[in-house]
């Protein structure tokens, strides 16, 4: 009884994680295409955890939602920030510090 509910919340956990660094990698995507969309470049091509807590989605399910941070340069010199938040696997916002337009 015991051995099966290790095993359990063994997997649960391993799920999770996987989950977890699905949605990092589609918050990369995200963040790099958005730089590139807009001529800014994409600074240390990862992105940073910084939040996550459940929410629930326009059908009521419960879902993750995970914020993401990371730096972009408008000229090359200065970093800026922005941040992706994803709920569950989908795009909820993406944010960019205010950047100088050339």
């Amino acid at each position: 009884m015991w051995e099966a509910l290790g095993i359990a919340i063994v997997l649960l956990v391993v799920a999770l994680v996987l989950d977890g660094l699905r949605v990092r990698e589609a918050a990369i995507r995200i963040a790099r295409d958005a730089c590139g969309q807009r001529g800014l470049q994409f600074l240390d091509y990862t992105v940073q955890g910084a939040r996550t807590r459940l929410a629930r989605d326009d059908e009521g399910h419960a879902r993750l939602r995970r914020t993401f941070l990371f730096d972009f340069s408008d000229d090359g010199i200065s970093r800026r920030a922005g941040s992706v938040v994803m709920l569950g696997s989908r795009l909820e916002s993406l944010q960019l510090e205010p950047y100088r337009l050339s």
